[in-house]
């Protein structure tokens, strides 16, 4: 029987004990169903898996489901900046949106998000329990509530090229400190043209500061103290980002300042970096036909200092605007794009290297997965399922959950503001000392409530 078939029957049996939410859409359309055909409206981010999802939907899921999904792809601060307008506004113009750990709780808490238990309980078949725990645990509510389903999951590690290290013959341990990382990126910096290392330097808090805040977390620095007094100028804050800068701007690609993830992506496919550290997810793409580097990297845990782990945990998830009039067609939506047979499709159509990673289980039991990805899924799942822990991410207590985020309404605008410092010390325009000085006087605002003051 057809996904959305059994999900019919499951929404029926709902129906009758009161499950389903209140306020939904009517059913789905579908071509073996007879209801009233639908459109549903999807805001994400622009990256390569979502990218495979826009190609697919029209053939498979459309297809079965009778139900047309329009996207809008933006560059990850564009989108977040149109979903923010959007699900603040409740205007209505998107029925799902691709959120994130940062967004759910805040979301959740103002009442922009249908919750999707009901749902949940109603399609056996999505199998939540094969989700990772830590996952689900990012998007609950403060209510217990689920409110997103995660499309995949990452953590971070450090990619690094084997050929190019063997060129020079040096060494990367399987759990390097970044002080290890700085002098190996010195020593390989140049060979065959490439760049020591390649980092995010490109403004956006989830542009530059999501590896910048794992470098801060390990070294010992903190954004508050439990008094919620900003610490952006203290020693270890200081040292961890003049580190990250220092290696930029001595080591790593030019034009960095201007370079978020997929334009590291680019560069670093082409052959252009000797080691990369960011989200496990752009493995995948490493390793997809038409790499210049496929097959010449290898893969180690997220560099530490102070800790003994430092990588961060992320998902992109789908989640249900609580002003949409088509909630069931929006989780039929949700419940195809998160599912395994989703992960299955994208195997049979794209390569199992381009399945949608890093939320569960089974993928890692998966013999034609564990094949495809011999090179990094056994380090893809370790960083995602033995993270940094959130809510003590790094040296000493802090008032705040997060990894490489803060998890406060007022990070959005502070950090954005933050990250823009950082790349003005990246590009050279300040010293790293005034960039935080000017990011302290933020911060010691943006927090002004939490203090009382």
């Amino acid at each position: 029987m057809k996904r959305n078939s059994l999900m019919r029957a499951a929404v029926a049996a709902a129906v009758g004990t009161g499950l389903v939410l209140s306020g939904c859409g009517g059913g789905a359309g579908s071509p073996s169903g007879g209801g009233p055909a639908q459109t549903i409206h999807v805001l994400s981010v622009n990256n390569p898996p979502m990218q495979h999802l826009k190609s697919l939907t029209k053939r498979y899921f459309t297809a079965e489901t009778g139900i047309k999904v329009t996207y809008t792809l933006l560059p990850e601060n564009e989108a977040r900046e149109r979903m923010n307008n959007e699900f603040a506004t409740q205007a209505g113009h998107y029925d799902v949106a691709s959120v994130s750990a940062y967004e759910v709780p805040i979301y959740s808490k103002n009442g922009w998000l249908a919750p999707l238990d009901s749902y949940v309980k109603a399609d056996e078949d999505f199998d939540q329990d094969d989700i990772f725990p830590n996952l689900v645990a990012a998007l609950t509510g403060a209510d217990g509530k689920i409110y997103a389903q995660p499309f995949y999951g990452e953590g971070s590690f450090l990619a690094y090229r084997k050929d190019l290290f063997r060129k020079t013959e040096l060494t990367m341990p399987p759990n390097p400190t970044w002080k290890q990382v700085a002098e190996l990126a010195a020593k390989v910096d140049g060979t065959d043209g490439a760049s020591g290392i390649c980092l995010r330097g490109l403004p956006g808090w989830g542009q530059n500061l999501a590896p910048l805040n794992t470098v801060v977390n390990t070294f010992g620095g903190s954004w508050y103290d439990m008094e919620w007094n900003a610490r952006l100028t203290s020693p270890r804050f200081k040292e961890a980002v003049r580190f990250y800068v220092d290696l930029l701007r001595e080591h790593g690609q030019p034009g960095a300042h201007r370079m978020g993830f997929l334009d590291v992506l680019d560069t670093f496919v082409a052959g252009k970096c000797a080691m990369w550290y960011d989200a496990t997810v752009l493995a995948s793409s490493v390793e997809a036909d038409g790499s210049s580097v496929k097959g010449k990297v290898g893969y180690v845990a997220a560099p530490h200092e102070r800790t003994e782990k430092a990588g961060w945990l992320w998902t992109w998830a789908w989640g249900v605007q609580k002003a949409s009039e088509k909630k069931d067609a929006a989780w039929e939506f949700i419940s195809w794009a998160s599912s395994k047979e989703y992960q299955a499709l994208v195997g049979k159509e794209l390569g199992w290297t381009a399945a949608p990673a890093g939320n569960r289980r089974s993928l890692y039991v998966n013999p034609e997965y564990q094949k495809a990805a011999r090179a990094w899924y056994r380090q893809e799942y370790a960083a995602v399922t033995n993270s940094a822990d959130p809510k003590n991410p790094g040296v000493g207590p802090r008032p705040y959950t997060g990894i490489s985020f803060l998890g406060i309404p007022e990070f959005a605008v502070l950090g954005t503001a933050v990250s823009q410092q950082i790349a003005a010390a990246i590009a050279g325009q300040q010293s790293v000392d005034v960039a935080l000085e000017k990011s302290q006087d933020l911060a010691h605002a943006a927090a002004a409530k939490y203090r009382g003051g």
